[in-house]
């Protein structure tokens, strides 16, 4: 399938966007500069008539001989969505109050990005349902496409697109064709090389199928096999991008058999693997590749940790953590992209390239504000095709939604707290814990609750709720595990992600503390007493990664209990009290 392509819009020749172009000396002024997506002026001025178009958004001035597009963790949002970016996002260690460690008012005053802009909506939780309702929608695969094809056509033989993982999963549609939707997706868009991470929760044998039907590079050089120690996938694609040989590492997510059910990928072993991937960067300059990319899913920081301890990477584009950054992040040499999630961004990223080095740079994160682009049509067509047979049971309503239900934060989201009450009621527990997905789009107040969003929350190879009891001791150790792996000052140690969601308790979480010091003040809040070490609570819960679990699936109990209410007005299932330096 030959990737979709047409004549792009014309552009006018006037400079309205403010391309980030400078010298390998001044990168460092690059990233510490406020950078405007739509240039200077063009922000005030198009919120002003509450109108951006698509040459606004593809506006860019041209740099060098190699153009980098990047897309990660689209999640299988095909459709455009509403997505709200999270209002806490704590960095801990040397990260603290580092990029992408920076919500509202402090990110837009770090960036220079003018409140109520289409810049602050894009990037910011800040007044996201007034601003929701003017700027539109965000994401489609229609769209991106038509992004991806005027950028394609104005950089002929220069330009590549990658992929960063986690884009087979997230929707009823993949989880039922098991990825075969996004491949078709992907071979249409013209995807030149991905890595991955939840699509090794479809198992062993269809990731293989995956790959074989792909048509294009899987870059996994961190995936070995148990018995003989041997790479399991490809590591490394090259790439003849205007007359400069360009390496491109793939680096699946490093503890997918942890955060993951490993028995669904019993004979392959994941790991960061340090070593490994300087021996990969060097033997692609080996080879003479003159510009080296890291396809990342390690997560932003654990690529920042990374980036300082291997020498000669260009490049790393980041993914797992869902981080959007409308600059670039230097360290040493190497240069780190954050791009979003949910189809919602498009990084751009311009470098010419003389002598095996980077001599100037472009970059632009366009957000992909779904109202302002033309649908792609055969993209669009073939979106239609993809869903058609399961139509009627997306479009089924379940109710409505009075409030706002987000997801992205580091603590209680709104439909984790509408889950967690729905596993309470349904299994007849006394505590619920949800998952700290980062996965899963917004819904605006006063719209209709669809089957198509109950399964965007909670579209998984392993939904089964369980029942069980657990006493206080053990509910204090997951706590303090989970935190651990967020909250761990050396990125290493971190899996992404964000904290369990939990219903019917509350605690204090002190993010600077050590793991088993963490957590504090648990409570049962049906009593306001605090949690017997001893007592066994009934416990209910979902995505675990033990075999075996039984339970029905999640999005039947989620359904049912909105549809006993038939309008839903969220309310906090569980309470948490955060301490952060």
């Amino acid at each position: 399938m030959r990737p979709v392509s047409f004549a792009p819009p014309g552009v006018s020749s006037a400079s309205l966007g403010r391309t980030a172009l400078v010298s390998r000396r001044d990168f460092l002024t690059l990233t510490a500069a406020a950078a405007s997506i739509l240039g200077p002026g063009r922000a005030a001025e198009l919120a002003a008539r509450d109108r951006l178009s698509e040459a606004d958004l593809l506006a860019f001035r041209p740099v060098g001989n190699v153009t980098i597009l990047h897309l990660t963790d689209l999640h299988a949002q095909l459709r455009p969505i509403w997505f709200r970016e999270p209002s806490i996002n704590l960095g801990v260690g040397e990260m603290r109050g580092q990029p992408p460690h920076l919500t509202g008012t402090a990110f837009l005053e770090r960036f220079g990005i003018a409140p109520g802009s289409p810049e602050a909506h894009a990037f910011t939780d800040r007044d996201f349902v007034e601003l929701a309702r003017r700027y539109g929608r965000v994401g489609g695969i229609d769209r991106i496409a038509t992004l991806v094809a005027a950028i394609r056509a104005e950089r002929p033989g220069r330009t590549i697109l990658l992929d960063g993982g986690d884009a087979m999963q997230g929707s009823w549609v993949t989880l039922q064709t098991r990825g075969a939707d996004m491949v078709a997706v992907l071979r249409a868009l013209g995807v030149d090389a991905m890595t991955a991470h939840w699509e090794f929760t479809y198992g062993a044998e269809r990731v293989k199928e995956i790959v074989d039907q792909l048509g294009f590079p899987f870059l996994a050089g961190n995936v070995v096999d148990d018995e003989w120690q041997e790479p399991v996938f490809e590591s490394t694609a090259f790439f003849e991008l205007g007359g400069v040989k360009v390496a491109v590492v793939g680096q699946a997510f490093p503890y997918t058999p942890v955060s993951n059910p490993r028995w669904m990928i019993p004979d392959w072993s994941f790991g960061i693997r340090e070593e490994r991937v300087a021996q990969l960067v060097a033997e692609a300059r080996e080879e003479g590749a003159e510009l080296v990319v890291l396809l990342s899913h390690n997560g932003f920081d654990v690529d920042k940790k990374l980036a300082a301890r291997v020498p000669g990477i260009d490049v790393i584009l980041t993914g797992h953590t869902h981080d959007a950054l409308p600059q670039l992040v230097q360290v040493g040499k190497t240069l780190l992209v954050g791009s979003g999630s949910n189809g919602k961004f498009l990084a751009r990223l311009d470098l010419d390239v003389r002598g095996g080095e980077v001599k100037e740079v472009g970059f632009k994160l366009i957000p992909v504000f779904a109202d302002a682009i033309r649908p792609h049509p055969r993209m669009a067509a073939l979106i239609e095709e993809l869903r058609a047979p399961f139509a009627a049971e997306l479009d089924r309503v379940v109710g409505r939604t009075r409030g706002l239900l987000y997801r992205r934060g580091n603590f209680q989201g709104t439909w984790d707290d509408l889950i967690c009450a729905a596993l309470v009621e349904q299994r007849d527990a006394e505590i619920a814990l949800s998952p700290g997905f980062r996965w899963g789009p917004s819904l605006l107040p006063d719209e209709p609750i669809r089957m198509e969003d109950v399964w965007a929350q909670t579209a998984i190879t392993y939904p089964q709720v369980y029942r069980t009891e657990m006493t206080g001791a053990q509910l204090k150790e997951v706590l303090e595990d989970v935190a651990d792996n967020i909250f761990n000052p050396d990125p290493y140690y971190q899996g992404g992600g964000d904290m369990v969601r939990v219903g019917g308790i509350g605690f204090t979480i002190d993010v600077d503390q050590p793991i088993g010091k963490r957590i504090t003040g648990l409570t049962l809040l049906k009593t306001g007493e605090p949690l017997e070490a001893s007592r066994r609570y009934v416990v209910a819960g979902w995505a675990s990664v033990a075999e075996g679990v039984e339970g029905p699936p999640v999005w039947e109990l989620v359904a049912r209990y909105i549809e006993a209410r038939g309008e839903i007005d969220p309310a906090p299932a569980g309470k948490v009290e955060v301490v952060a330096g």
